[in-house]
C-alpha cells in the first residue's frame, strides 16, 4: 500500500492523469470516500489519461456513463443504490469484459461485485474539518491499494513518475 498526499485540484488532476495514461484495456480502478473528497474529479483526472477528449461528470443519477477514449471509461455510480443486487441487475459485472477501464466511485457499496484483482484508491480531505478544508481546493489524502500482480507492477511503475513520487507521502507521517 501506498499514499499519496494531493495538494490541490491540480496536482489531482496531475497526477490521476498520470495513472490513467499507464491504464490497460479491462483494468478496475475503485474509488472510495466521502461525499464531496474528489472522486469525480480524480475520475476526470483518470480520463485525460484515457485520451477522453469530452465532458466527464458524475453519473449519480444515471448510474453509469460510457466514454470513448484511446482505451473507453466505464465511469460507474452505485451512490443512489439501495443494495449490490441492484448494481448486478444492472450488467455493472459485464462491463469488466468490454474491454475498457471501469472506474467505480462508491465502490465500497458493491465490493462483492467488483473482481478481487483492482486497483482501490481511498481519498480523504487532509485538514481540520473548517470549511476552508472542504473547499475543492483543500489537500488530499490518496490510499492506493493494489490487489493482484497487475496492479501491484502498475503501481510500482507509476511510483517512479514525477508526479507520483513528488506527491508520496513519507514513512512516519501524520495519518
Amino acid at each position: 500500500m501506498a499514499r499519496f498526499v494531493l495538494d490541490n485540484r491540480e496536482e489531482t488532476l496531475r497526477w490521476g492523469a498520470a495513472l490513467g495514461a499507464h491504464l490497460q484495456p479491462g483494468d478496475v480502478v475503485a474509488l472510495v470516500g466521502d461525499l464531496g473528497v474528489g472522486k469525480t474529479t480524480l475520475t476526470q483526472a483518470i480520463s485525460r489519461g484515457l485520451g477522453v477528449t469530452v465532458p466527464v461528470t458524475s453519473p449519480t443519477f444515471t448510474l453509469i456513463h460510457e466514454y470513448p477514449g484511446r482505451i473507453p471509461l466505464f465511469h460507474f455510480d452505485p451512490y443512489r443504490l439501495e443494495r449490490p443486487e441492484d448494481a448486478a441487475d444492472l450488467g455493472l459485472e459485464e462491463y469488466f469484459e468490454r474491454g475498457g477501464v471501469v472506474v467505480v466511485e462508491w465502490a465500497d457499496k458493491v465490493l462483492a461485485l467488483l473482481p478481487p484483482e483492482r486497483l482501490t484508491l481511498t481519498l480523504e480531505i487532509v485538514g481540520d474539518g473548517t470549511p476552508e478544508a472542504l473547499d475543492e481546493d483543500a489537500p488530499r489524502r490518496v490510499r492506493v491499494e493494489a490487489t493482484g500482480e497487475r496492479y501491484r507492477a502498475l503501481v510500482q511503475e507509476l511510483a517512479a513518475l514525477p508526479e507520483w513520487q513528488a506527491r508520496r507521502e513519507r514513512e512516519g507521517a501524520a495519518p
